[in-house]
């Protein structure tokens, strides 16, 4: 359990970091003249890069393991971090930049999963996957702390703040993680592993389920602060506080989800929350009242988005072969970081042209409505093969996996 608490505080503090810029947006929005698009990118950056990253790393995780990967990518993640403290806050192109390599703080999510993974016997990992997936309550850290910090200190304050607490969590997680006893090593190329990965039917549909669980979860840790501030014309603290709560709700739900998913499969997990996002967002398409109907329907998106997160790595540590679920992780990590860079581009682009933000949530029910429906056929069959052939993996090629 050591090594579990370990891994999911890594997560915490790197997503603290990769999500810096999201309730800061609105001052720089102030600060620096920046349109409602022009704002999104901002915020969007970082999750493009810390999505695509993680294919890459997870695959390096497969090789050198959680051991080196974690205090390594805390120690990177710290240039950023200060280059934006220091100087990156009086532009749009430096905060791109900056924004750009505080992506690397995302893709520790690939390392997390591979190294908990090992850790654990097939029954528990649903809930030990989970676990280690409440570390994306970074967020929230970065929500609750980022703005009080500039008031207290100046817009320089959380990025040294942060800075010090990856430095620290570099130190202890080089001197006191290490890998499972028995972690499978990869025998073939990072070439010939990612070819094998990219040929996994299973890859796919995770990547899909995954697009839309943290993809949402992404999106709306991202883009909550903006809505609410426009929508509702809340106050900036307001707005970060609610999405913070939002964040804190789907944190908890995630462990959930995968405990869940351990007692009854993912199958069923993944279908009710898939069809509770369907008409939540429905509802807030139509932009109700804040209280009560708005909130319940942002909480009850909460709580989907984050029990399906916890699912689909269930199903990704029962449909994986041994050896490649790190560069699973990897490819599946990306598109779900993915899923949340277009939805915040997408809302500013739409309400710029339309001054309402409804044809976006609208789009969100249409997409829920479309991954339930495969989550019950392709995913299902999918299940149901590996339930009689618990030996195959789906959708492995011939050679050493089959």
């Amino acid at each position: 359990m050591s090594m579990l608490f370990l891994a999911t505080v890594g997560f915490a503090v790197n997503f603290w970091a990769w999500s810096l810029l999201s309730p800061l947006g609105p001052l720089f929005k102030e600060s620096l003249g920046l349109g409602a698009f022009e704002q999104g990118l901002v915020v969007a950056v970082p999750v493009m890069v810390g999505s695509v990253g993680r294919i890459p790393v997870g695959a390096l995780t497969d090789r050198f393991g959680g051991r080196v990967m974690f205090p390594a990518l805390s120690a990177l993640t710290i240039v950023p971090v200060l280059f934006l403290g220091l100087l990156g806050n009086e532009s749009l192109t430096a905060l791109l930049i900056g924004g750009f390599f505080l992506g690397l703080g995302g893709t520790v999510f690939a390392v997390g999963v591979p190294f908990v993974n090992v850790w654990f016997p097939p029954h528990r990992r649903g809930l030990a996957l989970g676990i280690f997936g409440a570390g994306m309550g970074g967020t929230a850290l970065s929500a609750l702390t980022a703005v009080r910090l500039v008031d207290a200190g100046g817009i320089t304050t959380p990025f040294l703040v942060t800075a010090l607490v990856l430095a620290l969590y570099a130190v202890v997680s080089a001197i006191m993680l290490r890998d499972a006893p028995g972690r499978t090593l990869p025998t073939e190329s990072l070439a010939r592993r990612m070819g094998s990965t990219v040929r996994l039917s299973a890859t796919w549909e995770a990547s899909w389920l995954y697009t839309i669980a943290f993809g949402g979860y992404v999106a709306f840790s991202v883009y909550l602060p903006a809505y609410l501030e426009t929508a509702y014309g809340l106050a900036p603290a307001d707005a970060a506080n609610r999405m913070a709560g939002f964040v804190l709700l789907a944190v908890l739900m995630r462990p959930f989800g995968g405990w869940l998913s351990d007692k009854v499969g993912p199958l069923w997990v993944l279908a009710v929350s898939y069809a509770v996002v369907t008409v939540a967002a429905a509802i807030q398409a139509f932009t109700p009242e804040l209280m009560p109907v708005g909130t319940i329907a942002f909480l009850a998106m909460a709580v989907a988005l984050g029990a399906a997160s916890g699912a689909v790595f269930a199903l990704v540590a029962l449909l994986s072969p041994p050896g490649m679920v790190g560069a699973v992780t990897g490819v599946v990590g990306a598109a779900g970081g993915l899923g949340g860079f277009l939805p915040p581009l997408i809302m500013g682009a739409v309400y710029g042209a339309f001054g309402s933000y409804a044809l976006g949530l609208a789009a969100l029910a249409v997409v829920a409505a479309g991954t339930l429906g495969v989550t019950l056929t392709t995913v299902r069959h999918s299940l149901r093969a590996h339930e009689e052939h618990p030996g195959r993996r789906t959708g492995v090629p011939a050679g050493p996996h089959a």
